[in-house]
């Protein structure tokens, strides 16, 4: 344990706690850091942006969450029924999880901008197109992994069980809400956990596909606390301040998600 001890410690301990005692200070480097107590947390929320970006990003959160466990899953269903060129579909739905985030909100923003042309806006003119487009990268990019984890969930189902269930004449509906879903719980809190925070923390995709446009009103959390911290003079403990106050938020959201999601493990 002693090499991943220390790299744990020097790569995420020690930056850490070296991000919490800035959020209490002043500074433009590190070496240069002033204490100035609880002022930068009053400043974040006196500040509307950060507000409006936390709520666009909760919004945000609970639809993509629904819309890509709905689909993953129905995708996980299709794709574990012994169809022909089942592997192909597999692999091509996972393969937008493997381009990275400022590649695909460039592409989006390329293909939404290109239908939007027709009604001569494009996709920083509304926010309600932002929003939606960052739901449909979110869903594109993360739909085909989450399918790969359910599908782990429902191969491990005993088929005996199936084969029970149809002898004693249950009907599909009642073979998913009996017997899939409650056995593979374990895979849906791992989606559960992976989707939200992934959702919470989406930065790059962003930033390449609106850049918080118009007028910050598309702006994640993550974007925020980036555009506070570099691009406003003296904003650097605030920004410190922001990023601090978002990892408690999104801590407690998953710590709460995955208490609910394995009591009902335990309970099935």
């Amino acid at each position: 344990m002693g090499p991943t001890l220390v790299a744990f410690i020097l790569a995420f301990a020690l930056p850490f706690l070296s991000g919490v005692f800035l959020s209490f200070s002043r500074f433009t480097t590190v070496l240069d850091a002033q204490w100035v107590g609880v002022a930068n947390y009053e400043r974040v929320f006196s500040n509307p942006d950060f507000l409006n970006s936390l709520w666009f990003s909760v919004r945000f959160t609970v639809v993509s969450v629904i819309f890509i466990n709905v689909l993953a899953f129905c995708l996980a269903m299709l794709l574990t029924r012994g169809l022909p060129g089942t592997n192909a579909f597999r692999t091509v739905i996972f393969m937008p999880n493997l381009i990275g985030g400022i590649v695909l909100g460039y592409i989006w923003q390329f293909i939404i901008n290109g239908y939007l042309h027709n009604f001569g806006v494009t996709i920083t003119v509304n926010p309600k197109y932002g929003f939606w487009g960052l739901v449909i990268l979110n869903n594109w990019q993360y739909a085909g992994y989450m399918m790969i984890i359910f599908i782990a969930g429902i191969q491990n189902i005993p088929e005996e069980l199936n084969e029970a269930a149809k002898i004693d004449g249950a009907n599909p509906f009642t073979k998913l809400t009996r017997i899939t879903l409650p056995l593979i719980m374990p895979s849906i809190t791992i989606t559960m956990f992976l989707s939200i925070t992934n959702s919470f923390r989406m930065f790059d995709q962003n930033l390449s596909l609106t850049a918080g446009m118009p007028g910050k009103q598309t702006a994640m959390v993550s974007l925020d606390i980036y555009n506070t911290f570099y691009s406003r003079g003296g904003w650097e403990g605030v920004g410190q301040a922001k990023a601090v106050i978002f990892f408690i938020i999104v801590v407690l959201i998953s710590f709460i998600q995955l208490s609910i999601t394995r009591k009902r493990e335990l309970e099935n």
